[in-house]
């Protein structure tokens, strides 16, 4: 770290004329995960901002259109399912199709928010070019390698992702946790850029009595509910095991799982009490936040966890470890629970002392509520494009030091 200068993310300017963006990425929406939801609203958030996004993704099956407009315009190409992750997809090295397209349209910036062979042909051909390049570490592959058999796999995944990102000229990351964590272990030029949420969608408001009664409760009882993947690696275990031993306590509780993913049809057979809502989106996704009381999340391989913010923003007390969002956000006892990550039994005891508290399970969700609110959009998408001006000021070609100048 001597010799590379720590990126601070500094507001150098307001009045900017329009970058042309290039954005590669292996997910996008209609994917449905937290990296496909952050980088469509920096994507929306830019081009509000009077830039010009040109968008790199992988072909979706079925009948996709790449979509164009004035200020947005998208270059498919092929992909395969992830094997482990069958909702998404990889894309395909895409190295000539991309030296084509840049060399004849050169964008001002290239911005990689994945690290799977797309993204490495976006990070070669930019190399080539001389573009000034932005990353995003937004997974933890090499963490969630234990939990699919490939362990032994984990180091020379870190280094890839290393090598990866130190040949970029920034790698915004989500947290100052994550910037420490990456930063020991070798990673260079790193800025914090945290992940924002949507308001005026994820509210106590849209709390349902309705909803409650299809789950068999009344407004007195309690309901925990947990939002993700059904994965391995979301370490559902500790969900579940709390959820044993509180019901021990208070026979009423109910929990209730939104999503899907390969464990599914197994804690399907064996806990017939659990619901299942299986994938929520929009404006029914948040309905379902408001509708319980108290939020579980046990992962410990989040880079962020997006759904934490969408509970606190629903006023749901959240239990979850100290680690990524929660970590960062989280204050234990005001606006939510934390966990030691080193004892799983410490997060049966925080939501215990929630439930044994309604009051202080009341006060953490309005503190949550206001913590979610200071967390708008806007100032993310800001963020991201100052640590854009910076890498142009340091390492951008003599246009775009003259677009500095004229924004200055």
């Amino acid at each position: 770290m001597k010799n590379e200068p720590h990126l601070q993310v500094e507001r150098i300017s307001n009045a900017r004329p329009a970058l042309n963006i290039a954005v590669v990425t292996e997910t996008y929406p209609p994917d449905i995960n937290g990296v496909a939801h952050t980088l469509s609203k920096i994507v929306q958030g830019l081009q509000a901002r009077g830039h010009v996004i040109w968008l790199v993704r992988p072909r979706q099956p079925g009948v996709d259109i790449a979509a164009v407009n004035s200020s947005y315009q998208e270059v498919l190409v092929r992909g395969l399912p992830i094997p482990f992750y069958k909702q998404l997809r990889l894309g395909l090295p895409a190295k000539r199709e991309l030296l084509r397209l840049w060399s004849r349209q050169r964008p001002d910036i290239v911005h990689i928010a994945t690290e799977g062979p797309l993204g490495w042909s976006a990070l070669q051909v930019a190399r080539k070019l001389k573009l000034p390049i932005s990353t995003d570490f937004r997974t933890n592959f090499h963490a969630y390698s234990q939990h699919y058999g490939i362990g032994w796999l984990r180091g020379a995944i870190l280094a890839y992702m290393k090598k990866f990102h130190n040949a970029a000229h920034a790698t915004m990351v989500p947290t100052a946790q994550l910037e420490a964590e990456l930063a020991g272990s070798g990673f260079k030029r790193l800025s914090v850029v945290p992940r924002g949420i949507d308001t005026g969608l994820f509210s106590p408001t849209q709390r349902s009595a309705q909803l409650r009664q299809s789950w068999g409760v009344g407004e007195q009882d309690r309901v925990m509910i947990y939002v993700g993947r059904l994965a391995a690696e979301k370490n559902l275990g500790a969900v579940i095991q709390s959820y044993r031993g509180l019901k021990q306590q208070y026979p009423d509780i109910k929990l209730v799982l939104v999503g899907d993913g390969p464990m599914r049809n197994e804690l399907q057979e064996t806990h017939a009490d659990i619901i299942f809502a299986g994938f929520r989106v929009g404006a029914d996704l948040a309905q379902h936040y408001a509708s319980a009381d108290l939020f579980m999340f046990a992962s410990k391989t989040e880079t962020f966890g997006n759904v934490t913010i969408e509970a606190m923003a629903s006023g749901l007390a959240v239990v979850a470890f100290r680690h990524a969002a929660a970590g960062e956000l989280i204050v234990s006892g005001t606006n939510g629970m934390l966990a030691d990550p080193a004892n799983d039994y410490s997060f049966e005891a925080a939501a215990q002392a929630l439930l044994h508290n309604p009051a202080l399970m009341r006060a953490v969700g309005q503190q949550a509520w206001h913590t979610a609110n200071t967390l708008g959009w806007p100032t993310v998408v800001e963020k991201t494009e100052t640590v854009f001006q910076k890498i142009l000021l340091e390492h951008g070609t003599p246009f775009t030091h003259q677009w500095l100048l004229q924004g200055a």
